[in-house]
């Protein structure tokens, strides 16, 4: 391990922007930093620059995104770990505000803005940026399951409070320190079909659940290209498999824990007042 050191991890199949994204770093951050970008089957249509910090693995075939986060980890160097989609930009000095805010047992997750990539610019639309998320209450899917949605009247409410617990996040980039990782075991291939879904659920319960926290910070953001073309498929009878497991794991599995972060952040939109009567029951 080097102290200090960043590593992030991309993984990419075939994203357009990734050249763009990997460049965007090389220019915002402001010290020590390896990027590793996991080709997960399939090759660019372009690469960025070759530099020294820049590693590529191909991967022959795709092995889905949770094992290509693994795989990138399993080689890092640095102490801290930072995980992105292949299509985001970044705050200046990015990795400086969020190492001088992460603790070790913490997950920190940047302020979130849309993307607008063909200018590579923050894509304004009038709605705040997004920096807390709830879980739609499950009840409203079949099979149930865990869905972040942005949480407005929360970002609108505690806009002055610039390092704040988070209930949950969306996965397309979280910040924590490798041994964070490490410890608790990212990120499961068993259960969750080896799909994308659910990263943030596993990573944001464990780190809750085991006496850590979740947080969003304010000083440092990134913007993600909302709802991109993905080169992952995603077959609907896989999905479904993996949500209905991770809705059990948490929700059922670890009751106790999961009412009382429920009550840690209570109210939460739309849910209502007898929710573990109706869950539970």
């Amino acid at each position: 391990m080097d102290k200090g050191k960043l590593s992030i991890i991309i993984p990419s199949r075939g994203e357009q922007f990734m050249p763009q994204t990997v460049n965007d770093i090389f220019k915002k951050a402001k010290e020590d930093f390896e990027i590793i970008v996991i080709l997960d089957g399939v090759w660019p249509a372009a690469f960025p620059v070759d530099r020294p910090n820049l590693v590529y693995v191909h991967r022959g075939e795709s092995q889905g995104m949770r094992a290509a986060i693994n795989s990138g980890a399993s080689i890092c160097h640095g102490e801290y770990l930072l995980k992105c989609d292949a299509h985001v930009m970044f705050d200046e000095g990015f990795d400086v505000k969020l190492k001088s805010d992460c603790e070790d047992n913490c997950v920190v997750i940047p302020r979130r803005y849309r993307l607008d990539a063909e200018n590579w610019a923050i894509l304004e639309n009038g709605k705040p940026p997004e920096d807390y998320q709830y879980w739609i209450y499950p009840r409203k899917y079949n099979p149930m399951s865990l869905h972040g949605y942005r949480w407005d009247e929360r970002t609108l409410a505690r806009k002055d409070v610039l390092i704040d617990d988070t209930l949950t996040f969306q996965g397309s980039c979280w910040f924590m320190r490798a041994e964070h990782f490490r410890r608790h075991g990212f990120l499961a291939i068993d259960g969750y079909e080896g799909l994308p879904q659910q990263e943030a659920e596993e990573i944001g319960l464990t780190t809750w659940l085991n006496g850590g926290r979740v947080v969003v910070n304010k000083k440092t953001w990134y913007a993600h290209l909302h709802k991109p073309k993905r080169g992952y498929a995603i077959p609907k009878e896989k999905a479904e498999r993996c949500y209905e497991f991770s809705y059990n794991h948490w929700v059922h599995g670890h009751k106790d824990g999961f009412v009382e972060l429920i009550e840690k952040f209570w109210p939460i939109p739309n849910w209502p007042e007898n929710w573990a009567e109706r869950i539970y029951r």
